[in-house]
């Protein structure tokens, strides 16, 4: 079974420009900064070079979620410098001097939906002369099938797990008890819009791993990166990032009573987003049962990038500008956005002490057995 894909699922801005994915990812940057560590533990301890060496010399690297860079660049580095590594410490302590290791050769899988910037991503690749691997493109959601059976060695996602496959049905019906009229996002303190959520989360996620489980080599490693989380009991209103939603939620609001846009328009905007507690990822991988959790570790995710009103406005707009246009318009983008900057500053004492979200990070290794 795979998850009907929402057809308003947009990618991040494309291009070089001021307002460009490419140019206001920090935050992004620092999550995969932040897991290079856990990745070169897996790497060390998990990979078996000697067995992968017996079949082939080559190494598949899938990043599910790429964007436009240049992120997924510094990914892969991280992984490949890691498996460089290992092949290194395997060499030097073998018993055997003798024994020849073969040159391991990299293919690199950039995923993304079929409407993100592939463009400018490829422009922006390292030069092929200092690129110690093959580059390919490969479009479609990660929310299905991607590869042929058991065809990539490791498999990479960042800060791509909190955006659902589509929004869920009953929070967009007005006679619905999970009508979420009054707000763009699952804010977690209405029981029927979390529950519907999270139902939506759960669906996602299992066809998330099913597929990767078919696409994974046997013991092939899958690390899920700042899977934006929430403290658990903590509604994601109460959380940085849930204090921006209702933000730029409040600017539209103000925009429909000022007649700029209607109000059913904004009373329809559903942020197709869902934060999960360390807790339920775990229960619905272990659900899952086709991975074992070989690494798992949480802690606060960064916190600055909210006190500095520019950068974070522009993070902002670099994430959601496609959603909000393709909604109401081109129009009253750059008013909106004006709005939104303007409120951030008013309220920017708000981020100083408040919970941030949680970074998790995952290592999974596919089970033999895998069903």
């Amino acid at each position: 079974m795979e998850t009907k894909i929402l057809p308003g699922s947009y990618p991040m801005n494309g291009g070089d420009g001021e307002v460009s994915y490419a140019r206001n990812s920090q935050c992004q940057k620092r999550a995969v900064d932040d897991a290079k560590k856990i990745i070169n533990e897996a790497i060390a301890d998990l990979i078996d070079i000697k067995n992968l060496q017996k079949s082939s010399n080559r190494f598949l690297i899938a990043d599910l979620g790429c964007a436009a860079g240049p992120n997924t660049f510094f990914a892969v580095q991280n992984i490949i410098e890691a498996v460089d590594n290992k092949c290194k410490t395997m060499q030097k302590n073998d018993p055997e001097p003798d024994h020849q290791y073969q040159t391991i050769e990299y293919q690199v899988f950039f995923n993304d939906r079929i409407d993100n910037d592939f463009n400018t991503l490829f422009r922006s690749l390292p030069c092929s002369s200092s690129r110690p691997y093959f580059a390919v493109g490969v479009p479609g959601s990660f929310y299905g099938r991607l590869f042929p059976k058991q065809s990539i060695h490791f498999m990479h996602s960042s800060n791509t797990l909190n955006w659902l496959s589509r929004v869920p049905d009953h929070v967009g019906d007005i006679n619905s008890p999970a009508w979420n009229g009054n707000s763009i996002f699952c804010r977690g303190d209405n029981k029927e819009v979390a529950e519907a959520y999270l139902n939506q989360y759960k669906k996602d996620m299992e066809v998330f791993l099913n597929a990767r489980a078919e696409e994974l080599v046997a013991e092939g490693l899958l690390a899920l990166v700042a899977v934006g989380g929430r403290p658990s009991g903590v509604p994601l209103c109460q959380i940085n990032m849930g204090k921006t939603y209702e933000f730029l939620g409040s600017c539209l609001f103000d925009m429909a009573a000022e007649g700029i846009i209607s109000k059913e328009k904004v009373e329809s905007l559903n942020l197709p987003q869902y934060y999960p507690t360390a807790s339920e990822m775990e229960e619905l991988i272990n659900k899952n049962g086709r991975f074992s959790i070989e690494k798992m570790e949480t802690f606060p995710g960064p916190g600055e990038h909210f006190h500095n009103v520019q950068t974070w406005s522009m993070i902002v707009r670099a994430g959601f500008e496609a959603i909000v246009q393709n909604h109401f318009g081109n129009e009253m983008v750059d008013e909106f956005f004006h709005r939104y900057t303007k409120k951030h500053a008013e309220n920017l004492s708000i981020f100083y002490g408040i919970t941030k979200l949680v970074q998790i990070n995952i290592i999974l290794k596919r089970k033999v057995c895998s069903k």
